[in-house]
């Protein structure tokens, strides 16, 4: 079982708190230490500063004190006070090397489940049946994949939900089309056969041909009268249970899942079927959440639809704003569905977290929701619900990305030109590679590029996708980040036994370098908490290329394996560099991206 080993930044901010408390009156000396990583010394403590004006000294006589405490901890070497009040802070070779001696070898470097007992539901990608995943679904795929992984490594209880666009009105007018066209090909089976079989039609050709079998009966049904009174017929069936129509919708349902799951499986991402909990699978709860808020004098009636209003929430024409959960002709619309997902979630998968990882012009939506789950007693104190909201993905002309026709981008499009650019980058930084290698590196390399990209912009925030930046050996890239794993792996290979048996000895001098990756290592367990509590991944992305930086100046200024290396001092830095591979390899896999040995 892993025990906690407790970071270099919390032991110092636990020696600063107990000079604080031997020092200061009772009601500061629990305030926040405000220890952070300094460019000035390992660790930098700007309290004084704060505490200076209601003790009424100077801020340099507070520090004073402090650095005094200090000055008497074992494992700390110097403390001295800087500028204004700044307490600058050195620590001895010995407790680096003895954190990182502790996280060594352990399979989860040290990081203990902070979050067990914690239950998430994390709600992400909902792409629309019948309808191809395009750019716009890569955003909340990747970041509610990568909070998963780092919830789930932090012993949280989470549950995946795909809440796919897999009912309404729309289902009745394809069925209606394809009915009244049964030579249609549409099938994955019989598009394959057409194509010569044996895997012949591509991947996403049954929900390609579906998107435009929609738009073509969206086409008839706004051209045709008749058509559009039948189609409407066929949405009844539907709601009704009619087995003909309910089975040609099952079909549709099942070809798309396919799709979607190729997509997933292509990116690395980890939902499953089992996760699909789409709009269809809370049918049968509508009614009865429409009943629940009626009885609690939630809703009230506005032009024969059940409404919710809210005294803040209102038009440009300063008119009030309703969550409409039923309409006046008895039907749901995707409110009350959500409204039965809140529900479902809390009462029955018993989460005390809520996580819907969704586009950020949903904002308002997610505020009458939540605001009705609490009304409703649905969401309590104790339940977290969060609109984890992103941005948009923008072309190089910084605008929503589009192909040149003006089109949605289909996600399958886009992978394919990042994994064709990145195989022209890897061919030419090694043209040894054999055509079966380079595929596979190319494919590897490109998803990292498109995940990093992603991940390690702020989720709130726009980006450009710009895949030949993405697809760099350097910089701030997946490839980058990748690459610096393989140099590791490749100095670990060529010292072979020496490499895998190798331990820290805490008695040894560290030079600068060594001490910047020890200190970067030692956070990997507080940027896993940050994220967690955030709900931002690109700070576990960014710190990940400061830890690639940290190794690459190790690499360049501290030899491993030349001949003049003392064996003792090659044994302590072989230690620390299958540390920070472990490390670099663990924190990609926390965002989806393979760590390979060889590039």
């Amino acid at each position: 079982m892993t025990e906690q080993v407790r970071s270099l930044a919390d032991e110092v901010e636990a020696a600063v708190s107990a000079a604080m408390a031997e020092t200061l009156p009772a009601e500061l000396a629990a305030l926040d230490p405000l220890v952070r990583r300094s460019d000035h010394a390992d660790f930098q403590s700007n309290v004084a500063l704060s505490l200076a004006k209601r003790l009424g000294e100077k801020p340099r006589d507070v520090a004073e004190r402090l650095r005094e405490r200090l000055a008497g901890v074992e494992w700390i070497t110097s403390v001295k006070v800087s500028g204004p009040g700044f307490l600058n802070i050195h620590l001895s070779d010995a407790a680096l090397v003895e954190r990182l001696a502790a996280r060594l070898d352990d399979p989860r470097l040290g990081v203990p489940r902070e979050r067990s007992g914690d239950v998430a539901v994390v709600d992400y990608s909902a792409p629309n049946v019948a309808k191809e995943m395009h750019v716009g679904h890569l955003r909340s795929t990747l970041i509610g994949d990568s909070l998963v992984r780092v919830l789930d490594f932090l012993g949280t209880d989470v549950v995946r939900q795909n809440h796919i666009g897999d009912w309404g009105t729309q289902f009745g007018m394809l069925i209606q089309y394809l009915t009244e066209r049964p030579g249609t090909r549409w099938r994955m089976a019989d598009l394959d056969a057409a194509a010569g079989g044996e895997g012949a039609a591509e991947a996403g050709d049954a929900v390609s041909a579906l998107d435009s079998l929609y738009r073509e009966a969206r086409k008839v049904f706004d051209a045709d009268p008749a058509f559009k009174e039948r189609a409407q017929r066929r949405v009844v069936a539907l709601q009704s249970g009619d087995e003909e129509t309910v089975a040609a919708w099952r079909e549709i349902v099942t070809e798309s899942e396919a799709a979607f799951q190729r997509i997933y499986a292509r990116l690395g991402v980890l939902l499953t079927l089992d996760d699909v909990a789409g709009e269809s699978f809370y049918n049968e709860r509508l009614q009865s959440v429409v009943d629940e808020l009626r009885e609690k004098g939630i809703v009230e009636k506005s032009d024969g639809a059940w409404c919710v209003f809210y005294d803040d929430i209102r038009s440009p024409e300063d008119k009030p704003v309703p969550m409409i959960v039923q309409k006046a002709d008895g039907g749901f619309g995707y409110a009350a569905t959500d409204l039965a997902a809140v529900r479902y979630r809390t009462l029955e998968l018993k989460a005390n977290r809520l996580l819907y990882v969704v586009d950020a012009r949903q904002g308002q939506h997610f505020d009458m929701l939540f605001r009705t789950a609490r009304r409703a007693g649905w969401l309590t104190d104790g339940i977290e619900a969060v609109h984890v909201r992103n941005g948009t993905i923008n072309g190089p002309d910084g605008r929503p990305f589009k192909t040149r026709a003006g089109g949605t981008v289909r996600l399958a499009d886009l992978l394919d030109d990042a994994e064709g650019r990145a195989r022209e980058v890897v061919a030419e930084k090694n043209p040894d590679l054999t055509g079966e290698e380079l595929d596979a590196i190319a494919r590897g390399a490109g998803i990292a590029a498109v995940k990093y990209a992603e991940l390690s912009t702020s989720r709130a925030k726009d980006y450009v996708f710009d895949v030949t930046r993405m697809v760099s050996f350097s910089g701030q890239t997946g490839v980058y980040l990748q690459y610096t794993h393989t140099r590791i792996a490749s100095i670990l290979r060529r010292a072979g036994e020496q490499a895998s048996a190798a331990r820290f000895d805490a008695s040894l001098p560290l030079e600068r370098a060594e001490r910047e990756l020890a200190l970067a290592v030692d956070e990997f367990g507080a940027v896993l908490n940050s994220v967690a509590e955030t709900l931002e991944p690109h700070r576990l992305a960014g710190w990940l290329y400061t830890l690639a930086k940290a190794y690459t100046d190790f690499y360049e200024n501290c030899p491993v394996l030349r001949a003049d290396v003392p064996e003792e001092i090659r044994t302590n830095r072989l230690a620390l560099c299958r540390l920070t591979g472990d490390t670099l390899a663990r924190g990609l896999s926390l965002l989806g991206i393979a760590a390979p040995d060889r590039m």
